[in-house]
């Protein structure tokens, strides 16, 4: 499939891309122009790929241009596509977190670990083939790292809390940050504008750690920025509310999965309750979408929050 994806041209020579997995509106990438530079941020799922690659033609961007490729962090709805990116990019690098190279350079165990929590037909249908990145194309940026891009920089800064191999990429032109997972998850559907966003954090398997990604938080405000890049989904602003939601709700995962931690059919209680927690809040700001819908539209992360919050309760 080589259909254009939904895109939108922001400022500072960047784009928002859907990358369409399993809905509209669920993950997205970016692609930044500076000069003559492009590089991608996320790479979505290898299904995906061929409508990047697509925008590129349709925009009139030559493929030579792609400098970087750049990944958050390696959790295949952000980096699934790497490989098969790479493979049609020829001058790119691909720059990821020291953790998490050596995974994308030999993804067996990333590709055994969403089998795991998938199965393998669904596996196939979410994720496609997983394509190995070449060791010599790979970059590794550690904390504090500058890569020069256009006629400046990008800046990676480590920030754990979702996933310990996980950076984020300040970005001075637009004073933003590329966050991936680490300044959680906005859903555009329950945005509105007497309340703006609505942040949900994400504990997927295996790596959450709250008190890491309290100081994650701590860290991006020390550079006051103007608005996030998020993979799920799109650029926020009043970013100081935001993340004093997400602390809020980070507290909150906290305090229920130990109200739970012995509770029997413990998966089952953690996820009905963090559903219970987030019903209440858009509730609040009166949100009209039935139990149904509020459910479609969270449920996969519902899920994978109630079984990163189990792993984490047997590791403490």
């Amino acid at each position: 499939m080589s259909d254009l994806p939904p895109f939108t041209r922001l400022a500072h020579g960047i784009t928002c891309i859907d990358t369409l997995q399993e809905r509209p509106n669920m993950a997205c990438c970016y692609l930044l122009e500076r000069g003559n530079d492009l590089a991608f941020i996320e790479t979505g799922t290898t299904p995906g790929v061929p409508r990047l690659l697509a925008l590129l033609t349709s925009l009139g961007l030559a493929r030579e241009r792609v400098r970087y490729v750049i990944v958050t962090h390696v959790h295949l709805d952000h980096a699934g596509g790497a490989g098969a990116l790479m493979a049609a990019l020829p001058a790119a690098t691909l720059v990821v977190h020291q953790r998490g190279a050596r995974h994308l350079i030999d993804p067996a165990k990333l590709i055994a670990g969403a089998t795991a929590v998938y199965g393998s037909a669904h596996m196939q249908e979410m994720y496609g083939d997983i394509v190995p990145v070449p060791e010599a194309r790979v970059r590794v940026a550690g904390d504090g790292e500058k890569l020069p891009f256009g006629e400046g920089q990008l800046l990676f800064i480590d920030t754990p809390g979702h996933a310990r191999h996980h950076f984020s990429i300040w970005d001075d032109v637009s004073q933003g940050f590329f966050t991936g997972d680490s300044f959680g998850i906005c859903y555009p559907e329950f945005t509105d504008a007497a309340h703006g966003a609505w942040m949900l954090p994400t504990s997927t398997p295996v790596q959450f750690d709250p008190a890491a990604w309290l100081a994650t938080l701590e860290r991006y405000g020390s550079f006051a920025p103007q608005r996030m890049f998020l993979t799920h989904f799109g650029v926020v602003e009043d970013v100081p509310r935001l993340a004093a939601d997400l602390r809020h709700g980070i507290g909150r995962f906290v305090e229920i999965a130990a109200q739970l931690k012995a509770a029997p059919q413990r998966h089952q209680q953690l996820k009905a309750a963090l559903f219970a927690e987030a019903k209440a809040e858009l509730r609040a700001r009166s949100n009209a979408f039935d139990d149904e819908r509020m459910m479609h539209l969270l449920g996969v992360d519902l899920e994978l929050n109630a079984q990163g919050l189990a792993v984490w309760l047997d590791a403490a």
